[in-house]
């Protein structure tokens, strides 16, 4: 008798993997029975943390849900995500810096442009009507101490109960990571940038 006939064929094998897989992810889908507003955080020093918040704005959108954009370093209005967002319906955008901090160079300036945007994002928070708020680049004024980190986390926790909120930058504080609830963290493997090409339009901005 040929042993090797009672062997599972390739495709046997591939079947009976899947339907393992697909208990494990129904199980772990049963689990995941909680509703609420997500508070994330894409950090890390690798590209593409705002474009991923962007991206879900443009998921959210195509839900009809109502977002709102608050932007704490970028001082200029020549990005492609703002070009194209404030065409659309349900869209708030607000650019709250005043560019780069290593171009201001002003500790001053900085902290007060910083906390007259914390005003504006408080408002947004309390705003029970939006249903998805991206604090772009938020984490730079809490790291450099231009805000509150307390009162921060406690205009977060305080917002209405299915807000999301979605946070970006590099260098987010340790409390920050303990009150979000998921975290990605972007590293570069390799950059374009780093070998003189220049920003593009369309990828980079």
């Amino acid at each position: 008798m040929d042993e090797t006939a009672e062997l599972p064929t390739q495709e046997q094998r591939y079947r009976i993997r899947m339907q393992r897989k697909k208990a494990v992810v129904d199980s772990a889908i049963v689990r995941a029975d909680k509703k609420k507003g997500l508070l994330l955080l894409l950090t890390g020093n690798g590209k593409g943390k705002s474009s991923s918040g962007f991206g879900m704005i443009a998921r959210a959108l195509g839900h009809g849900m109502r977002v709102g954009v608050a932007q704490f370093i970028k001082g200029h209005s020549n990005t492609g995500e703002e070009a194209f967002f404030r065409q659309q319906n349900n869209v708030i955008w607000h650019v709250l810096g005043e560019g780069f901090t290593w171009d201001t160079q002003d500790l001053v300036r900085d902290t007060a442009t910083a906390q007259r945007g914390w005003k504006i994002a408080q408002q947004m928070l309390q705003d029970s009507s939006l249903d998805l708020i991206l604090l772009d680049e938020l984490t730079y004024p809490l790291k450099y101490g231009w805000l509150d980190l307390a009162t921060v986390l406690d205009d977060l926790k305080n917002r209405p109960a299915m807000q999301h909120v979605v946070i970006t930058g590099r260098g987010a504080p340790e409390a920050l990571y303990a009150a979000v609830d998921t975290v990605t963290e972007m590293h570069d493997k390799k950059h374009a940038f780093q070998a003189g090409i220049q920003a593009q339009a369309g990828i980079d901005l």
